[in-house]
Protein backbone atom coordinates (compact mmCIF):
# COMPACT_ATOMS: atom_id res chain seq x y z
CA UNK A 1 0.00 0.00 0.00
CA UNK A 2 1.17 3.93 -0.75
CA UNK A 3 1.54 6.17 2.36
CA UNK A 4 -1.33 7.88 0.59
CA UNK A 5 -3.47 4.43 1.25
CA UNK A 6 -2.37 3.91 4.80
CA UNK A 7 -2.99 7.56 5.91
CA UNK A 8 -6.74 7.23 4.86
CA UNK A 9 -7.01 3.99 6.77
CA UNK A 10 -5.11 5.80 9.43
CA UNK A 11 -8.31 8.43 9.21
CA UNK A 12 -10.87 5.74 9.87
CA UNK A 13 -9.57 4.64 12.85
CA UNK A 14 -7.18 1.79 11.51
CA UNK A 15 -4.28 1.15 13.92
CA UNK A 16 -2.59 -1.55 11.92
CA UNK A 17 -2.17 1.35 8.84
CA UNK A 18 -1.14 3.49 11.11
CA UNK A 19 1.55 1.44 12.73
CA UNK A 20 3.02 -0.08 9.03
CA UNK A 21 3.07 3.90 7.66
CA UNK A 22 5.18 5.14 11.24
CA UNK A 23 7.13 1.97 11.00
CA UNK A 24 8.35 3.25 7.24
CA UNK A 25 10.06 6.17 8.87
CA UNK A 26 10.59 5.35 12.41
CA UNK A 27 14.65 5.80 11.90
CA UNK A 28 14.34 8.78 10.29
CA UNK A 29 12.00 10.49 12.69
CA UNK A 30 14.15 9.21 15.51
CA UNK A 31 16.91 10.56 13.80
CA UNK A 32 15.48 13.80 12.87
CA UNK A 33 14.34 14.11 16.83
CA UNK A 34 17.49 13.45 17.85
CA UNK A 35 19.68 15.81 16.14
CA UNK A 36 17.10 18.86 16.26
CA UNK A 37 16.60 18.18 20.08
CA UNK A 38 20.57 17.13 21.27
CA UNK A 39 19.80 14.33 23.61
CA UNK A 40 18.29 10.68 23.96
CA UNK A 41 15.43 11.76 26.37
CA UNK A 42 14.13 15.17 24.62
CA UNK A 43 14.05 12.82 21.22
CA UNK A 44 11.84 10.33 22.98
CA UNK A 45 9.62 12.87 23.97
CA UNK A 46 9.60 14.55 20.63
CA UNK A 47 9.01 10.73 19.13
CA UNK A 48 6.15 10.45 21.05
CA UNK A 49 4.64 13.64 20.49
CA UNK A 50 4.97 13.33 16.81
CA UNK A 51 3.29 9.77 16.54
CA UNK A 52 0.33 10.99 18.68
CA UNK A 53 0.05 14.56 16.90
CA UNK A 54 -0.04 12.05 13.74
CA UNK A 55 -2.26 9.60 15.15
CA UNK A 56 -4.72 12.13 16.44
CA UNK A 57 -4.91 14.75 13.21
CA UNK A 58 -4.56 12.65 10.12
CA UNK A 59 -6.86 15.10 8.90
CA UNK A 60 -4.59 17.56 9.29
CA UNK A 61 -2.75 16.00 6.16
CA UNK A 62 -3.20 18.65 3.57
CA UNK A 63 -2.00 16.64 0.63
CA UNK A 64 0.41 18.96 -0.89
CA UNK A 65 3.74 16.95 0.20
CA UNK A 66 4.37 13.58 0.65
CA UNK A 67 3.24 11.82 3.94
CA UNK A 68 6.79 11.13 5.04
CA UNK A 69 7.40 15.20 4.49
CA UNK A 70 4.37 15.77 6.60
CA UNK A 71 5.46 13.75 9.21
CA UNK A 72 9.30 14.88 9.44
CA UNK A 73 7.64 18.31 9.63
CA UNK A 74 5.84 16.99 13.05
CA UNK A 75 8.59 15.66 14.14
CA UNK A 76 10.46 18.99 13.55
CA UNK A 77 8.00 20.76 15.07
CA UNK A 78 7.76 18.36 18.03
CA UNK A 79 11.56 18.66 18.84
CA UNK A 80 11.47 22.53 18.75
CA UNK A 81 8.94 22.35 21.44
CA UNK A 82 11.25 20.22 23.72
CA UNK A 83 13.70 22.33 23.07
CA UNK A 84 12.35 25.41 23.99
CA UNK A 85 10.89 23.48 27.03
CA UNK A 86 14.05 22.62 28.21
CA UNK A 87 15.80 25.16 30.32
CA UNK A 88 19.89 24.41 29.35
CA UNK A 89 20.84 22.26 26.13
CA UNK A 90 22.35 19.13 27.34
CA UNK A 91 25.13 18.55 24.69
CA UNK A 92 26.72 15.36 26.08
CA UNK A 93 23.98 12.83 25.93
CA UNK A 94 23.23 11.32 22.81
CA UNK A 95 22.61 7.79 21.83
CA UNK A 96 23.50 6.82 18.62
CA UNK A 97 22.41 3.33 18.60
CA UNK A 98 19.49 2.49 16.47
CA UNK A 99 20.31 5.53 14.39
CA UNK A 100 20.48 4.98 10.63
CA UNK A 101 24.24 5.13 8.96
CA UNK A 102 25.54 3.40 5.18
CA UNK A 103 28.30 2.65 6.59
CA UNK A 104 28.96 -0.06 9.48
CA UNK A 105 29.12 1.26 13.00
CA UNK A 106 32.92 0.62 13.89
CA UNK A 107 34.52 2.36 16.94
CA UNK A 108 36.27 4.97 14.48
CA UNK A 109 32.34 5.55 13.11
CA UNK A 110 31.24 5.69 16.28
CA UNK A 111 33.51 8.38 17.57
CA UNK A 112 32.59 11.00 14.27
CA UNK A 113 29.48 10.17 15.35
CA UNK A 114 29.58 11.33 18.17
CA UNK A 115 31.91 14.63 17.44
CA UNK A 116 29.10 15.41 15.08
CA UNK A 117 26.31 15.14 17.77
CA UNK A 118 27.89 17.13 19.94
CA UNK A 119 28.71 19.75 17.54
CA UNK A 120 25.70 19.83 16.07
CA UNK A 121 24.02 20.64 19.53
CA UNK A 122 26.11 23.40 19.78
CA UNK A 123 24.62 25.05 16.46
CA UNK A 124 21.96 27.91 17.30
CA UNK A 125 18.56 26.13 16.87
CA UNK A 126 17.57 27.62 13.36
CA UNK A 127 21.27 26.48 12.19
CA UNK A 128 20.62 22.88 13.43
CA UNK A 129 16.99 22.76 12.30
CA UNK A 130 17.90 23.79 8.77
CA UNK A 131 21.05 21.45 8.32
CA UNK A 132 18.52 18.40 10.05
CA UNK A 133 15.81 18.33 7.64
CA UNK A 134 18.07 19.35 4.97
CA UNK A 135 20.83 16.67 5.42
CA UNK A 136 18.40 13.83 7.78
CA UNK A 137 14.58 14.80 6.30
CA UNK A 138 16.39 15.10 2.77
CA UNK A 139 14.00 18.42 2.58
CA UNK A 140 14.67 20.97 -0.18
CA UNK A 141 15.43 24.62 0.39
CA UNK A 142 11.89 25.51 -0.54
CA UNK A 143 9.78 22.58 1.72
CA UNK A 144 12.65 23.73 4.72
CA UNK A 145 11.60 27.53 4.39
CA UNK A 146 7.72 26.93 3.85
CA UNK A 147 8.55 25.07 7.71
CA UNK A 148 10.65 27.86 9.23
CA UNK A 149 8.46 30.65 7.74
CA UNK A 150 11.86 32.20 6.16
CA UNK A 151 12.42 33.46 2.96
CA UNK A 152 14.75 30.32 0.48
CA UNK A 153 17.76 32.27 0.75
CA UNK A 154 17.75 32.54 4.40
CA UNK A 155 17.62 28.64 4.65
CA UNK A 156 20.44 28.38 2.16
CA UNK A 157 22.61 31.01 4.82
CA UNK A 158 21.77 29.03 8.12
CA UNK A 159 22.89 25.46 5.81
CA UNK A 160 25.93 27.01 4.65
CA UNK A 161 26.81 28.57 8.00
CA UNK A 162 25.83 25.33 9.68
CA UNK A 163 28.14 23.41 7.50
CA UNK A 164 31.17 26.15 7.72
CA UNK A 165 30.73 25.73 12.25
CA UNK A 166 30.79 22.31 11.80
CA UNK A 167 33.53 21.97 9.66
CA UNK A 168 35.24 24.14 12.44
CA UNK A 169 34.59 22.68 15.14
CA UNK A 170 35.34 19.37 13.82
CA UNK A 171 38.30 19.81 12.07
CA UNK A 172 40.23 19.87 15.74
CA UNK A 173 38.49 16.23 16.92
CA UNK A 174 39.78 14.78 13.90
CA UNK A 175 42.86 14.04 15.16
CA UNK A 176 41.96 12.87 18.34
CA UNK A 177 42.70 9.65 19.18
CA UNK A 178 44.52 9.24 15.57
CA UNK A 179 47.82 9.40 17.29
CA UNK A 180 47.95 6.01 19.80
Amino acid sequence: MTDGELLALSQLGDGTAFAELVGRYRRRLWSICLRISGNHEDAEQAVQVTLTSAWQNPHKFRGDAKVSAWLCRIAANASLAVIRRRESAVVDDFDVIGLEYPAALTGDRVADVDAECRVLGTLPADFRVAIVLREFAEFPDADIAAHEGVPVATVATRINRARTQMITLLTPMQGIGATR
